[in-house]
């Protein structure tokens, strides 16, 4: 049986129609719940962007059932995932999760529901990934394992998700642990130790950062195919959590992923990512340089990262 789809959308209807069109060109979405979870405007001059984004969603045929949830007041991204990706794995076990900024690959729903079937018992793998970075993976197998997680394109089990410590109670461990630290910064690539102080300290509201350290904690593996089923064309200035030019990715769109690894994370795999991560850092305009700037002269908000 094929995993439900977790769709989550806002104020961007043509964004959110891509988003959809492109999924349906996925030969399985015709077997496919969706759920789409509709947050409510947060301020006055958005509210008709949202209507008109609840107008179209209820209009969406192709896939086996729609299930419309509208949020009749503005959770925000980070609240409202946790609740809907929380809601769906109880229900169903598993789920396949996008955000309506998201385009998919002809092959991302044959691969998710591939992942989810072959991985279910293994208790490591905490989450399949549709997106990769744009780096070069020479490995036998067209999938690698990755000890981080992704937030653009993926799935989960509820075996998984239960996990999920919404606290971030490793924080602790990871302050006095240098060493860990340092492993859950990808040796200093990317800075998530700062990202996740921000959380705790109520500057950003980011489920992304917190599903990390909950599988990061735990010793857990993603899936990550080698070439790119997802691309995320968010970053063009319209989205409340991302700027425009940033990096979204470069969808492979003919590539199928035949051939599955064992459950070892893939070292090379990591080092290329490693590497691409600290030159988009060492960038000025780069992601976190960004990101950093924006923290200090932006109040809260709830924060669009990597993972």
């Amino acid at each position: 049986m094929n995993a439900p789809i977790a769709l989550f959308v806002y104020n961007r209807p043509v964004h959110t129609r891509r988003t959809v069109e492109a999924l349906l060109k996925n030969e399985p979405a015709a077997e496919s719940d969706v759920f789409v979870f509709s947050d409510a405007a947060k301020r006055p001059e958005v509210g008709e962007s949202v209507r008109r984004v609840r107008e179209y969603i209820r209009t969406i045929t192709g896939f086996k059932s729609i299930t419309i949830v509208e949020r009749d007041r503005n959770w925000g991204l980070a609240n409202s995932i946790i609740d809907g990706v929380t809601s769906v794995v109880n229900q169903y076990g598993r789920v396949i999760v996008l955000e309506d900024d998201l385009v998919t690959s002809t092959y991302f729903l044959e691969y998710m529901n591939t992942a989810l079937e072959r991985y279910q018992a293994e208790d490591r793998v905490m989450q399949v990934s549709g997106h990769v970075f744009p780096i070069r993976v020479h490995g036998e197998t067209d999938a690698v394992f990755l000890p981080m997680t992704t937030s653009w394109g993926w799935a989960t089990w509820g075996r998984a998700w239960k996990h999920f410590d919404p606290k971030s109670t490793g924080y602790a461990q990871l302050k006095g642990d240098v060493k860990l630290r340092k492993r859950f910064n990808l040796d200093g690539a990317y800075d998530y130790f700062s990202m996740l102080e921000a959380q705790l300290a109520g500057r950003v509201d980011s489920w992304a950062v917190r599903w990390y350290l909950s599988v990061f904690m735990r010793g857990g593996l993603t899936l990550f195919p080698v070439k790119s089923l997802v691309e995320n064309f968010g970053f063009d200035g319209s989205g409340t959590h991302c700027g425009a030019g940033q990096e979204g990715g470069v969808l492979a769109q003919d590539f199928i992923v035949h051939t599955f690894p064992p459950v070892i994370a893939d070292e090379a795999a990591q080092e290329a990512v490693n590497c691409y991560l600290a030159g988009q850092r060492d960038t000025r305009n780069g992601m976190w340089h960004r990101l950093s700037e924006w923290l200090r002269s932006h109040k809260p908000v709830t924060a669009r990262i990597h993972n």
